[in-house]
Formats: structure tokens, C-alpha cells, sequence
């Protein structure tokens, strides 16, 4: 009897072990990644360098041999700056000749005038010949026109002595000197280069089909290569029409939305195309879960640390990542390694959050 008793009590404690809850599911550790979704896309980085807008190419009105040059390259000079001057000598000649003309002419003037009134005076009185002071008169109008001309040639050939010298018509930064003191040039030859330095922009050379299909939504963003925390947007002034022959590229020209101190002229730049896109999202290959025809990736539930499935929409992948054009939103974390062992509703414990 009391081994009977014994036997029930052992089958007892073995219905009661059967009916106990199962155990629960391990917490599993998993890495993640945060939502973080690319507004933009870039179209290229590119080297160029900061210049003037307003450049001006000088030289001297007349012909004749640079005496001397007055600054260098580099050389800030004020509007009305003397930059550089000829030999004066041939129009100093040409303006003393003049001015002996003008003295001649000015004697037959005086000679005029007094014959002519003398032959009035002498008319009047009924003495002299009608014929006498008519030619009187001819003489006086022909020496008069003959002075004005006289006098126009003296103010030319001061204007000629006044362009042996080349003056800055605006205050600017010397760039360039395209010829040197004791050179003989042409009237109209290109001598110095000077720049306005208060208003400035950036000059870049994009590849021709690049430059085809820029839209008015592209963004520049322009950084000084040595210092890459200096930096400011810009946007599209000007495009060259024709690509250049050799290099193959057009040359664009942006208005800065600011111009920093670091950025002078001549100063190298980095500028950094990018467009406006629609909302995507890159996450790495491991993040995927493809089963059953679907994609789909886990979301953690940061309130309850568990992951839930939900269906994506890939728009490409490559060796580094997939893009996804729809599916998650920004903020959401979602698992990126052990997709395969994870069941819905699963508690986790993420480790450190990685960067994606």
C-alpha cells in the first residue's frame, strides 16, 4: 500500500513538471543602424580658384617704348593710379609743333583782323573799294578757320602727351603685366591686367556633358582647400557656351552667397555639385531579409526593444549597400546583422549604435 501511494504521488510531480510554461525566448543582441535619409545628390567635386568678376585688360592709347612701371603684380592701386608710362619724346615734338602753328596762325589772325577793319574804315569813308574789303574779309574768315584748327591740333597732340601714361580707371589688384619696361607697343595693346577686388566669385571647369544637364535645383558648395571649415554656397551666374578644345570642359562661374576673409583672390577652392532628390535611404546589404518574394527589414521598438518586420521598396543595390526608396522613416532603427535568427515580437538588446 504505501509503496502504491509512492507510485501516485512520483506520476503527480510528473504531470505537474509537464504542465509548466515553456521557456521564454533569449534576448538576442543585434547591431543596428538609424534611418537617416539622403536628400540630395551629389554630382562631383571640383577644383577651381576664386577671381574677380570685373577684370580689365589696359593699354596705352598711342605707340611707343615703355620708359618705366610703376607697380608690381600683386600691387593695390587707387583709381586715377599711375601704372606705367613711354618714352614721351615723339609726343612732346608733335605737341611743341603744334603749339608753333597755333603761334603762327594766331599772328595771321591779328594781321587779319587789323587789315580788315582798316579796309572797313576806309570803306566807309569813301576811299576804299568794295572789292579791297571784301577780300579783306575772305582773309579774316579763312585765318579764323585756320586758327580753330590750329587750336583743335595743340589740345589733340596734349592729348596724345596725356596717353604716354596709363592711369587705373578704378581702384583694382594688379594681375598680370603683359609687358615689360624698354618693350615697343602698339597703340591698343594689352600692357597689365587689373581686377576689382570687392566683388568676387568662384570660377570651376566642368566636364561638357556635366555641365549639359545642370537644372536650376543643383547646389554648389564652395570650401578653401586649405581650410576646408571655410566654405559658403553659390549658385550658377554664367556657363561658357563651347567646350574648351583641348580639356573638353566649360568653364562656369558662381556667385558666392558670402565671400570669406580666407577667400582671395586667386585663392584654390573645392566646390562640391548636388542636386535635390527625393527621400532614400541607404542601409547595408545585411539589413535585408529576402524570403518568401519579399524584402523586408526588422524595426526595433525602442519602447518595448522588440522587432517587427516590415516590407521595403529597393530602388538599386551594389557591392557596399541598397538603396531603398520607401519603407522606413527617419529616426527608425533597424536591425543590420543577424536578420535570419530574429522571430517577430523578439526582445533584443542593442549593442552601440553603428554610423551608417
Amino acid at each position: 500500500m504505501k509503496r502504491l501511494s509512492l507510485v501516485l504521488l512520483g506520476g503527480a510531480l510528473l504531470v505537474a513538471c509537464s504542465k509548466q510554461e515553456p521557456a521564454p525566448e533569449p534576448v538576442r543582441p543585434v547591431l543596428f543602424v538609424e534611418v537617416k535619409p539622403a536628400l540630395e545628390q551629389s554630382l562631383g567635386r571640383f577644383a577651381g580658384s576664386i577671381q574677380a568678376r570685373y577684370e580689365s585688360t589696359l593699354g596705352f592709347r598711342v605707340s611707343g617704348r615703355i620708359a618705366r612701371r610703376y607697380v608690381d603684380v600683386g600691387s593695390e592701386v587707387a583709381q586715377g593710379a599711375l601704372l606705367a608710362s613711354l618714352d614721351p619724346t615723339d609726343q612732346q615734338n608733335q605737341l611743341r609743333a603744334a603749339e608753333g602753328d597755333l603761334a603762327r596762325v594766331q599772328a595771321q589772325w591779328i594781321n587779319a583782323q587789323a587789315n580788315a577793319r582798316r579796309q572797313q574804315e576806309l570803306f566807309d569813308r569813301g576811299v576804299g573799294a568794295q572789292a579791297q574789303l571784301d577780300v579783306a574779309q575772305t582773309d579774316l574768315k579763312t585765318t579764323g578757320a585756320s586758327l580753330e584748327q590750329a587750336k583743335a591740333s595743340v589740345s589733340q597732340a596734349r592729348d596724345q602727351l596725356g596717353y604716354s601714361e596709363l592711369h587705373s580707371d578704378h581702384a583694382a589688384v594688379v594681375t598680370a603685366w603683359k609687358a615689360e619696361a624698354g618693350q615697343v607697343v602698339s597703340a591698343g595693346q594689352q600692357v597689365v591686367t587689373l581686377a576689382r577686388p570687392d566683388i568676387k566669385e568662384a570660377v570651376i571647369d566642368l566636364p561638357a556633358p556635366l555641365a549639359d544637364q545642370l537644372s536650376e535645383g543643383v547646389e554648389f558648395r564652395v570650401a578653401s582647400q586649405l581650410d576646408p571649415s571655410v566654405n559658403t554656397t553659390a549658385h550658377l551666374r554664367e556657363i561658357e557656351p563651347q567646350a574648351d578644345s583641348a580639356t573638353r570642359t566649360r568653364r562656369a562661374r558662381l556667385t558666392l552667397a558670402e565671400t570669406p576673409a580666407a577667400f582671395r583672390l586667386g585663392s584654390s577652392i573645392s566646390v562640391t555639385l548636388s542636386s535635390a532628390i527625393e527621400p532614400r535611404t541607404r542601409l547595408p546589404l545585411s539589413a535585408l531579409l529576402e524570403s518568401e518574394g519579399q524584402t523586408r527589414v526588422w524595426i526595433i521598438d525602442p519602447q518595448s526593444q522588440t522587432v517587427a518586420l516590415r516590407e521595403v521598396r529597393v530602388l538599386s543595390r551594389d557591392a557596399d549597400g541598397v538603396l531603398l526608396a520607401s519603407g522606413v522613416k527617419p529616426g527608425e532603427r533597424v536591425v543590420s546583422a543577424g536578420v535570419n535568427s530574429l522571430k517577430p515580437g523578439q526582445k533584443v538588446k542593442v549593442a552601440e549604435e553603428k554610423a551608417q
